[in-house]
């Protein structure tokens, strides 16, 4: 009697099918977006001080009601002007860091935010001896956060979400900004899903690529293209 042979299909619609559909638009918005606002602000992130302490500065700066660009020029241009962490932010004149963010085009809160980055940068060097490696080692991380000037719930969302790439215990972290991102280009909300989607060592890239699809339709229309 000749055997019958049940071969196994990927049919439309199915769980299957929906989660290599959802790949293929993570791959593609990688290809095309993939870049987190750290590695666009030339910060080279490790798990050592200084490119920690430049997140926290680029997390309250994007953390502002100011474009995403202007943000990450001004980290830059602080860094360029020589404080590239928290002794050094510290050391700097109000009027230097001021004039620091003016060269990012950051002029509409920049004098209260001067006095921010002077007010953190004291508390890292107190609370932290300007380590943010030892807020790391807090069970509070977030509680911690939300302590330096300038830093809120945003802030803290943005830090901890690009920080996932160094420190993986706070991964995967797909805050509600990325979930917005996923939801404008038809993946799924949680952030276990969306982590099925990438390679571990890509989820802060795409959780960032997620983000600019939120602020921008035009990321969601440039993945949908290349997918």
């Amino acid at each position: 009697m000749a055997q019958t042979r049940t071969q196994t299909q990927t049919r439309p619609g199915t769980e299957s099918s929906r989660q290599t559909g959802d790949r293929v638009k993570a791959r593609a918005l990688l290809r095309t977006h993939g870049e987190t606002y750290a590695e666009q602000a030339g910060i080279a992130l490790r798990d050592t001080p200084s490119p920690l302490y430049r997140l926290l500065v680029l997390s309250m700066l994007l953390s502002a009601r100011i474009r995403a660009d202007v943000a990450v020029a001004s980290s830059r241009a602080l860094s360029d002007a020589g404080m590239k962490d928290a002794r050094r932010m510290a050391d700097a004149t109000w009027q230097q860091r001021v004039d620091a963010l003016g060269v990012g085009g950051y002029r509409r809160y920049d004098e209260r935010t001067s006095t921010q980055l002077g007010q953190g940068a004291e508390l890292v060097l107190n609370e932290y001896g300007g380590d943010l490696r030892r807020m790391r080692e807090d069970p509070r991380t977030a509680e911690r956060l939300r302590e330096v000037p300038g830093i809120g719930p945003t802030g803290v969302d943005i830090f901890l979400r690009e920080a996932q790439e160094v420190w993986p215990e706070f991964g995967p972290y797909f805050g509600k900004k990325a979930q917005q991102g996923a939801e404008r280009l038809g993946l799924p909300k949680s952030p276990s899903k969306l982590a099925e989607l990438v390679p571990e060592r890509d989820r802060a890239r795409f959780a960032a690529a997620l983000v600019r699809a939120a602020l921008d339709k035009k990321v969601v229309e440039d993945a949908r293209e290349a997918a």
